[in-house]
């Protein structure tokens, strides 16, 4: 019989909206999948979905059918770019928006049901700091932190950091800057952060890196397209990559974290059958 191993689940917050959470989601997700990893991509916007609008989808159920037991997430799930499986959010549907803690709670277990043939989820969070932001970032095992050099991102990333750090305990962030205009320029960026952080929070960051302003990339999101796939050759393209390799080394947890999470039957499995991180 072979031993399951966790599914590596990695949320892509950043407080404020229009920072590119929703194409790095799915530069990366299309990466990794290139990289033979069986990745699912969720649009946890369940307000404002747009991954689909994104990659050129046409969904004809969504989380909403899933959460009001017409389907079950798997009769929701489309095939996109490499093979991955998006997980279409809801748009335009008031109610979603305004989940209960008991709501949140049964969609991140209904995706249990589709875990087994699984290595990565992805998860796409909303803009601000919602309670479904929250849930779905407290369930991940990973927290990519998107920022741009302005100061209303860097406002609303630290707000986010600060809200599940002083009221949920999560103390990992990895910082992603976005949009850059030099590589210096996203150093100067996560240093920045780090004196907020460092001054008022008990917290560690990690740099991933920064993703410069390119034009490939917004000729891809009007082809509807990943620039991944769209212009592989490109210098962003190549960037993207080279994130997906970062994140597919990032070391699997040494345990459930007490809270709800995606996957935590995996993980208590995984461990208690002697893998790695139980060692």
């Amino acid at each position: 019989m072979v031993q399951p191993t966790p599914v590596r689940v990695i949320a892509v917050t950043g407080g404020k909206g229009g920072v590119g959470k929703t194409n790095i989601s799915v530069n990366l997700a299309v990466s990794m999948a290139e990289m033979g990893r069986r990745v699912m991509l969720l649009d946890a916007d369940l307000g404002l979905a747009n991954i689909d609008v994104v990659l050129g989808l046409h969904p004809q159920y969504d989380l909403s059918h899933v959460l009001s037991g017409e389907h079950s997430l798997e009769e929701v799930v489309l095939q996109g770019p490499a093979g991955i499986r998006v997980v279409p959010g809801a748009s335009g549907v008031q109610q979603m928006a305004e989940l209960s803690a008991a709501e949140h709670a049964g969609l991140i277990r209904a995706f249990s049901d589709v875990g087994n043939d699984l290595d990565v989820l992805i998860i796409d969070t909303a803009a601000g700091i919602s309670d479904t932001v929250v849930s779905f970032s407290r369930a991940a095992q990973e927290l990519i932190v998107v920022v741009c050099d302005e100061p209303a991102s860097i406002t609303d990333a630290y707000a986010m950091i600060k809200l599940l750090n002083r009221e949920y305990g999560l103390d990992r962030f990895r910082i992603l800057a976005n949009m850059t205009r030099t590589a210096e320029e996203g150093r100067n960026l996560y240093n920045k952060m780090c004196r907020v952080t460092d001054q008022y929070l008990d917290v560690m960051l990690t740099y991933m890196g920064s993703i410069p302003y390119d034009e490939n990339l917004r000729k891809a999101v009007k082809s509807q397209k990943p620039v991944v796939q769209a212009n592989p050759r490109s210098h962003i393209a190549k960037i993207f990559k080279n994130l997906a390799q970062k994140a597919d080394n990032w070391p699997v947890p040494d345990g459930a974290s007490g809270h709800l999470q995606f996957f935590v039957e995996r993980l208590i499995q995984y461990t208690s059958q002697g893998g790695e991180m139980g060692r």
